[in-house]
């Protein structure tokens, strides 16, 4: 059986900032690869205005309170935050974790955030191109910061064929989707497509997959289907029997 990598997202939303602080922190304990939050201003499931909490104010935390896991946003939204600004963000935690930070990003979807906080939400094509267009002004940030941090790696989050599949090929060092199986699949030999296209090598882009507790057993479908690294959704209450379970899978 093949070994794999093992991430968590812990979902900031519906508990209290001891409580996730307190799920991140025994996510890390356990070993685990990689450490998730997601960067939105709202629960996305479950009561609308729950309790939730900012994500890059996290990200810095768990920066300094974790001490084995890479860790980032699955994914950060680019429209947020000016560029260079996200740049120097993501040097700023990384220096704080040791080098532990990965960029994750996205073109972002999610509605409600725009309107109240008062982001333009434009149209999906037109968030696709910004996130094109900014990718390479902050990964040219990340050089020109004093002290400077080039090697941050990048993880995008998507499964649009036409054209983010197109960016991950061009300017990922990770990548992310959903299922089911079928899906992940495809879309993991259109990426391969692309690669070839742009004539990048198709193993400088790690496969990752997010699944949910009732698809920790079915693992192996993922790994066939090319999956590198798999990522466990967390909510409240936080319990961690679905994490052991994924690693010792893991471990073999």
């Amino acid at each position: 059986m093949a070994r794999f990598k093992v991430g968590v997202q812990v979902r900031p939303q519906h508990c209290g900032i001891d409580e996730i602080r307190a799920a991140w922190e025994a996510v890390d304990q356990l070993g685990v690869d990689s450490l998730w939050t997601w960067d939105h201003f709202y629960p996305l499931f479950g009561e609308p205005d729950g309790e939730h909490y900012e994500c890059w104010s996290m990200l810095a935390a768990m920066a300094v309170t974790t001490s084995h896991a890479q860790f980032g946003a699955l994914v950060a939204c680019n429209s947020y935050r000016n560029p260079d600004l996200l740049a120097d963000m993501s040097r700023t935690i990384d220096k704080l974790s040791g080098g532990r930070f990965i960029l994750g990003i996205g073109s972002g979807w999610f509605e409600r955030d725009y309107t109240e906080y008062g982001y333009e939400f434009g149209t999906a094509p037109g968030r696709l191109r910004a996130l094109d267009r900014d990718l390479p002004r902050i990964k040219e940030r990340l050089g020109k910061l004093n002290p400077p941090a080039p090697d941050i790696p990048v993880m995008i989050g998507g499964g649009g064929e036409k054209v983010t599949l197109r960016i991950v090929a061009e300017q990922a060092n990770l990548w992310n989707t959903f299922g089911p199986v079928e899906s992940f699949a495809h879309k993991n030999s259109v990426l391969d497509e692309w690669c070839a296209k742009v004539g990048r090598d198709p193993k400088a882009v790690e496969r990752t997959v997010f699944i949910g507790n009732d698809e920790v057993d079915n693992f192996q479908a993922y790994l066939d289907a090319g999956a590198e690294h798999v990522i466990l959704g967390l909510d409240t209450p936080f319990g961690l029997d679905s994490v052991k379970r994924l690693l010792e899978h893991a471990r073999g």
